[in-house]
């Protein structure tokens, strides 16, 4: 059973659509995981990204970014990994997000204005086993530790 279940069954299908093909093809899955990379790679690519918190709040603005992103990064990639049928899908997903993050970091050294930080990587983990507690946690509270 997908964690989702309880908001797939919520969501209406798109007439002409078979829903079970679609969230259990692994194309989407990793689509899914591509997708949010490209993202990633490009906000990393940006020399500056718009401030949406006020002006005094920069450093807690990034922190949460980085932890959010990364998060949900964690979560399409053992999403992906899972359905892929591969063991220890936790573990997997975890190291993956760890070395997109070193990877995003060594990126930014080449953008203007960023600069590598061991600080967000480690904000990158957080984030990263914050959502995997959770994944784990909700897995266990319908049975399946």
């Amino acid at each position: 059973m997908s964690p989702l279940k309880h908001l797939e069954e919520s969501v209406e299908p798109i007439p002409g659509t078979n829903m079970r093909i679609l969230r259990g093809s692994q194309t989407v899955r990793w689509a899914a995981v591509v997708a949010w990379m490209g993202l990633i790679f490009f906000l990393s690519a940006q020399p500056r990204l718009p401030r949406v918190l006020p002006p005094g709040l920069p450093q807690i603005q990034d922190v949460i970014g980085h932890f959010i992103v990364y998060a949900v990064l964690t979560v399409l990639l053992w999403w992906a990994l899972r359905g892929a049928g591969i063991c220890h899908s936790l573990l997997w997903a975890l190291a993956a997000t760890v070395l997109y993050g070193v990877s995003d970091e060594f990126h930014q050294s080449f953008v203007t204005n960023r600069h590598p930080d061991v600080f967000d990587l480690a904000t990158d983990l957080a984030g990263a086993v914050t959502a995997l507690l959770i994944v784990r946690w909700l897995g266990a509270r319908r049975g399946r530790a």
